[in-house]
């Protein structure tokens, strides 16, 4: 390559993401409150491939749906000419596990997923092209309870994180029979109004009616509000079914307007469907839609097996947090390492490993392209790092097997130094963080994750 000739940049693929350590600790934070309240219900983790069959897929999402036809990566194995594809959704993936591997033989299951999804459509605030989902499956549960208990564990999810402007919306679709006999009604009041449907609504007017009632086109909304209601075909059945599920509602104080316009637009969903939405992220405004799919597992070659779960977009959710603020950045470490010498970077080294021993998150000054750094430099770094304390190595402190140990998140007058024997720097600075003084008795358990994620 010429020396003049400067090389092409390689920009990530558009609607693909890079997470950088700014919003890290957004996704941490929200990763860890997620599976604590998971772990709270009793519900266990499980991990599907990315890359699946494409007729799974098809199969479960159905194929005229626009997922399948416009927005899944879909491509040929190249070594034995396989059709897969990247998953544009969980819930397939995991029904698939659940049969293969016979989870529900010994009793129902409750699991929940993260990860990765991908859907080749145009990017927008909240919706990429690889975005993530964290979603929850609980299989072999037949009652409104266990529909309740996920819309219960939403609720605690958002009340944890500090979300406050997400409401509830509530529906029930009945079963396919019922179905069945809204779809002749709505497709007749649909087809006296067609001069009103737009092209995308002509094109699933036969295929796929339901779904023009979500549809967002305003010159359409008055139409479809009095367009048949799926509520008014519910049979005995499906109608105790949805009044449990308020009622447990209810009893927790979790407000929710029904919507009758809240549908699925694929075969396998039944009885209760649900999402949490929020007039803050302007058209995408679902952060997480949820329902029961009683016939999927039979389609997919199963025993008869009642299902129900909810998947939310993590992208949508980290922007609401943004958004609602008072999240404080962790500091990257506890004790920030600073040293000046060669000996002194040795020394440093192997009392950096000691703390960390100890349980604490040390980070030790290390040469940039500029050089070591003076110590006034690295006390800079020090204390931008956010760590509680600053260990410094210097020629006088090598000589006399001390360390200098200084407290960087006191107000200016009380931030201290002491100079402390080098075998006993752990102790010192575990005992301050402890609050106790050097008075301890040491007999103390290791320090672990004690700083805010």
């Amino acid at each position: 390559m010429s020396e003049n000739k400067k090389a092409e940049k390689i920009v990530a693929i558009k609607g693909m993401n890079d997470i950088l350590p700014a919003d890290a600790h957004l996704w941490e934070l929200f990763e860890n409150t997620a599976q604590s309240i998971m772990q709270s219900y009793g519900f266990q983790q499980i991990r599907t491939p990315i890359v699946e069959e494409t007729r799974l897929f098809a199969r479960a999402i159905g194929a005229v749906t626009d997922i399948v036809e416009k927005e899944m990566y879909s491509f040929t194995d190249s070594m034995n000419g396989d059709q897969l594809t990247l998953r544009p959704e969980n819930t397939a993936g995991v029904v698939r596990a659940v049969l293969e591997h016979n989870l529900v033989y010994e009793g129902p299951k409750r699991l929940w997923y993260k990860g990765q999804m991908f859907r080749h459509e145009k990017p927008q605030r909240g919706r990429y092209r690889q975005f993530h989902q964290f979603g929850a499956e609980a299989v072999g549960f037949t009652g409104p309870d266990i529909d309740a208990e996920l819309i219960m564990l939403c609720r605690r999810l958002w009340d944890d994180l500090g979300l406050q402007n997400i409401r509830l919306e509530l529906n029930s679709i009945g079963d396919a029979e019922e179905r069945a006999r809204h779809r002749v009604d709505l497709i007749a009041y649909l087809e006296q109004h067609e001069e009103i449907l737009d092209a995308e609504a002509k094109r699933r007017l036969h295929s796929n009616p339901l779904r023009i009632l979500d549809t967002k086109n305003p010159a359409m909304q008055d139409m479809v509000n009095q367009a048949p209601k799926l509520l008014d075909y519910l049979g005995a059945e499906s109608l105790a079914h949805f009044e449990g599920v308020q009622k447990i509602l209810k009893a927790n104080n979790i407000p929710f307007v029904i919507n009758t316009r809240l549908v699925r637009g694929i075969d396998y969903y039944n009885r209760t469907v649900f999402e949490w939405v929020t007039d803050e992220l302007g058209a995408q405004g679902t952060v997480c839609a949820g329902g029961r799919y009683d016939p999927l597992i039979e389609m997919f070659g199963g025993k008869p097996t009642p299902a129900v779960g909810f998947a939310m977009g993590i992208e949508r959710l980290i922007e609401l947090m943004k958004a609602a603020g008072d999240i404080a950045e962790p500091s990257q470490c506890d004790v920030y390492m600073v040293h000046q010498g060669e000996e002194a970077q040795m020394q440093s080294f192997v009392l950096a490993e000691r703390l960390r021993d100890a349980g604490l998150d040390v980070v030790l000054h290390c040469a940039a392209a500029t050089g070591p750094g003076s110590f006034k430099s690295q006390m800079k770094k020090a204390d931008a790092s956010g760590a509680a304390f600053a260990v410094i190595m210097g020629e006088d402190e090598v000589a006399n097997k001390t360390a200098s140990v200084k407290a960087l998140r006191g107000e200016e007058g009380e931030q201290q130094q002491a100079t402390v024997p080098f075998d006993g720097v752990v102790d010192h600075i575990v005992d301050q963080i402890a609050g106790c003084g050097d008075d301890c008795d040491h007999d103390h358990d290791h320090v672990h994750h004690h700083r805010f994620h």
